[in-house]
């Protein structure tokens, strides 16, 4: 059974600008920049985006822990941004973390930290 990807085009949308983003500065700056950077293209777009969204992550009723995502987008997408040499386990963990803190089921895990750009959808 061939299942669309929750998303889609939301998601074509957000890897095109994060593309074009990469390409004009390249790669090698602080995450802050490429994050800056993004929310400048989403507002040029006319895509609804919030920087540092807050995610409480409750134990047994009680919140011990505050966290901050990069991105959300549209109420929707979660995006987490690195500037790594690569992609690694520690960073698809702690993205799949905030989306079971939260009631969003995709997470956009993108890097900017190498001559190409990557990036991996994780689904909740």
């Amino acid at each position: 059974m061939n299942e669309v990807p929750i998303y889609k085009e939301l998601s074509y949308r957000i890897v095109g600008l994060a593309m074009k983003v990469h390409r004009e500065l390249g790669f090698g700056f602080l995450e802050k920049v490429y994050e800056n950077a993004l929310m400048v293209s989403f507002e040029e777009e006319r895509i609804l985006a919030r920087q540092q969204f807050p995610i409480k992550i409750s134990f047994h009723g009680r919140v011990v822990g505050d966290y901050f995502a990069d991105i959300l987008v549209e109420d929707s997408v979660i995006l987490e941004l690195k500037a790594q040499d690569k992609i690694s386990n520690t960073h698809r963990a702690q993205t799949l973390n905030y989306l079971k803190a939260t009631d969003f089921r995709l997470a956009l895990l993108i890097n900017f930290g190498k001559e190409s750009l990557e990036y991996e959808r994780l689904v909740n």
